[in-house]
């Protein structure tokens, strides 16, 4: 089974060809109320599907606007499902996890628990109960330290540098194992993401950086602002994941995309500059202490495109800066706000252990009945 390179490209006259009504599926969207969840679900709906939510939750008390929509959801860890949860679905897209660098630092061995075997279990359960296709989001973090030289594809070595980045490339590896002819697993490596979501983050870097502008008027760099990395709108995410449902299976089973646009890497410094361009009266500042990130890396996303024409993102870090200052100006946020435990993950979950609410597996506390 053709896994990682342009193993796809043998069916491009099939894709070509299949034009036309795509099926309805019943989806199982995980993490439908996160970063990006929040946005694909109201997508999915657009495009037909009938979409199911699961969600432990962890971020309910850091939304930044009302959800766009509203579908059926079970708040549920996902290492405590059973068959019978994936009973019924066409699809599972599998959006939980622990969510970044920062926050799978905190405790390694959880990651690995909850980003890796929770997730290969989900794709066993997928796949006994049934379900067709299951498309798990991976990240461009699996190539970690891999240098500018290049502009990696999906045959690129692997090169994680953080728990985060080596739980998605275990993941990749698990579960392109289940993969035959009933079963379709499709690994989306996202390109660092940003943009406006209910769910709003602001430990991505664009997302940081134009929140920094807005509240200080300093655009606050804290690498020495050499690394290179590709970054991708959270709706061009969701439109990459619609691609690949819309897609026929034998196109997509076992196939790796990275997901975004060749033309939207950039070094940290070049960033900083497109938000000057966008907030006035900013000044970039890089940290004393910055210094040169390990995560370093250009990627090439020629495949999605080539096998996958359905997928024509809409976004570029002008404009989605653009988008950002304007909802954070409107929103009138401070510099507490987004550097707090609100919107920055890492800082959300200490303070829900801190007060009690989470136990040290990060899992939701009995509410204790008097």
């Amino acid at each position: 089974m053709a896994s990682r390179g342009q193993g796809a490209d043998r069916h491009i006259l099939h894709t070509n060809a299949a034009s036309g009504e795509h099926k309805r599926m019943r989806i199982l969207l995980t993490g439908d109320k996160g970063y990006i969840g929040s946005v694909m679900a109201p997508m999915l709906i657009q495009e037909g599907h009938n979409v199911t939510g699961l969600d432990s939750d962890l971020f309910e008390h850091s939304a930044f606007s009302p959800l766009l929509a509203d579908i059926p959801s079970q708040k549920k860890d996902l290492r405590d499902l059973r068959v019978s949860d994936l009973e019924g679905f066409d699809a599972v897209i599998h959006l939980a996890g622990l969510s970044n660098d920062p926050l799978g630092d905190l405790n390694p061995a959880l990651t690995y628990d909850i980003n890796h075997h929770a997730s290969v279990q989900l794709a066993k359960l997928a796949k006994e109960a049934g379900v067709k296709r299951f498309l798990f989001s991976s990240s461009c973090s699996t190539y970690g330290a891999a240098g500018s030289e290049d502009l990696l594809d999906e045959n690129a070595k692997f090169n994680p540098v953080t728990p985060y980045g080596r739980s998605k490339v275990l993941v990749e590896q698990d579960v392109l194992k289940l993969a035959d002819t009933r079963f379709s697993p499709t690994f989306l490596r996202n390109a660092t993401a940003y943009g406006v979501s209910p769910r709003l983050r602001f430990d991505l870097v664009l997302n940081n950086l134009v929140a920094w502008a807005y509240a200080s008027r300093r655009i606050y760099v804290k690498s020495d602002g050499t690394p290179w990395r590709p970054i991708v709108h959270i709706e061009d995410i969701s439109r990459a994941f619609v691609a690949v449902l819309n897609a026929p299976m034998d196109l997509v089973n076992g196939e790796a995309f990275n997901v975004g646009r060749s033309d939207e890497n950039y070094q940290i410094r070049e960033l900083a500059e497109i938000v000057n361009e966008i907030v006035p009266n900013c000044r970039i500042e890089y940290a004393k202490d910055g210094s040169p990130d390990s995560r370093c890396y250009r990627v090439n996303f020629s495949k999605i495109n080539r096998v996958l024409p359905d997928f024509k993102p809409q976004w570029t870090a002008r404009k989605g800066g653009k988008e950002l200052y304007d909802a954070i100006k409107q929103a009138g946020l401070q510099l507490e706000d987004f550097e707090g435990p609100r919107y920055k993950r890492i800082s959300h979950i200490q303070e829900l252990l801190r007060c009690g609410l989470l136990d040290a597996d990060l899992r939701w506390r009995e509410p204790v009945v008097a």
